[in-house]
């Protein structure tokens, strides 16, 4: 990174908004659009003059583009860094640009209102043929014999996170010494309570919560198991940083999601955050939350077309440092 570059490109005010908003979340071009009020083309612009100079990075999805910030407050003495410190430095200290940035913030909060919205209808709308739906994407049988042998041996307490209808705590009950079940949406919640009623009370234990703030203690279970739930993500690393706080020292990981791939059509149908995952991209997610990534199993998919491959990524936790956040299990 070249400081006048660097200058040329922070001396405009709508691209000082939009690395503020970027230090928040990742965000579309069409979702910056949105919340600064511009239209799409300009606001390319911008975002164009931002990655060049390397303040910025475009990551293209299908036919969306996201962005994300490339600096860091917290890195080693570098331009980036100075530049990050300086950006929040200047929303603390000028209170006109404090208050552009609160009313951005403000329209922020909408963007991810609503992609909330949109996808928690869809599980509305489809929780009773969710584990059908899920059989059309992938074969289960396969896929589930591959996780099975990923996760050998025994299991001590582990977490489903986004459980569904309960199918993966049902399949790894025998091998796990207590199994938690997470869901955001009360109609899976009652369909996974209807499949395992069966099991002996204290066995299971069910909860509504959100992936992204675990109602759960620091480093309280041996294994995390995400089950085709990643791709719902809009911020996956904040996810598997979750995850990983929950996660003892040497427990274990599973992702179970979609290898990257081109079927739009998911976003829309079946509110699809992300496009699957390469390897590259989970191997980094991994490691970037503190687990030390095992090689992935690819189960390809079988039938007529374009059928989605699934991948299984693991990890053992490897780190567990930083301050420990206060106990949050809930009262479900």
């Amino acid at each position: 990174m070249k400081l006048e570059p660097t200058l040329r490109a922070l001396a405009d005010p709508t691209r000082l908004r939009i690395m503020r908003l970027l230090a928040d979340m990742e965000l579309a071009v069409g979702e910056l659009a949105q919340v600064l009020g511009q239209s799409q083309p300009r606001v390319s612009r911008h975002v164009k003059i931002l990655c060049d100079a390397g303040l910025a990075e475009r990551r293209r999805e299908g036919s969306w583009a996201f962005l994300r910030i490339a600096i860091d407050a917290a890195a080693a003495p570098s331009i980036g860094g100075a530049v990050a410190r300086l950006l929040a430095a200047g929303e603390a200290g000028d209170a006109g640009f404090a208050a552009r940035c609160a009313e951005d913030r403000r329209h922020l909060a909408a963007i991810r209102a609503g992609r909330e919205e949109q996808a928690a209808a869809w599980f509305a709308r489809h929780a009773e043929e969710w584990d059908t739906l899920r059989s059309l994407h992938s074969p289960d049988g396969p896929v589930e014999a591959a996780l099975d042998s990923a996760l050998s041996g025994d299991l001590g307490t582990l977490l489903d996170i986004g459980t569904g209808t309960g199918r993966m705590i049902e399949l790894f009950a025998q091998r796990a010494s207590s199994l938690t079940g997470l869901d955001k949406s009360p109609e899976m919640l009652r369909l996974a309570r209807a499949r395992l009623q069966h099991f002996p009370a204290g066995k299971v234990d069910l909860l509504q919560g959100d992936f992204a703030s675990l109602p759960a203690g620091d480093a309280a279970f041996d294994t995390v198991m995400l089950h085709q739930v990643l791709h719902y993500a809009q911020e996956p690393e904040a996810v598997l940083a979750e995850a990983a706080r929950v996660t003892r020292g040497g427990g274990r990981i599973a992702v179970v999601d979609f290898a990257a791939h081109a079927h739009e059509e998911l976003r829309t149908l079946h509110a699809h955050a992300r496009l699957g995952f390469s390897d590259e991209q989970m191997l980094a997610l991994l490691t970037g939350a503190g687990y030390a990534p095992a090689a992935p199993l690819a189960v390809p998919g079988v039938g007529p077309g374009q059928p989605l491959t699934v991948k299984i990524w693991t990890g053992v936790r490897t780190s567990v440092s930083g301050p420990q956040h206060q106990n949050r299990k809930a009262a479900a």
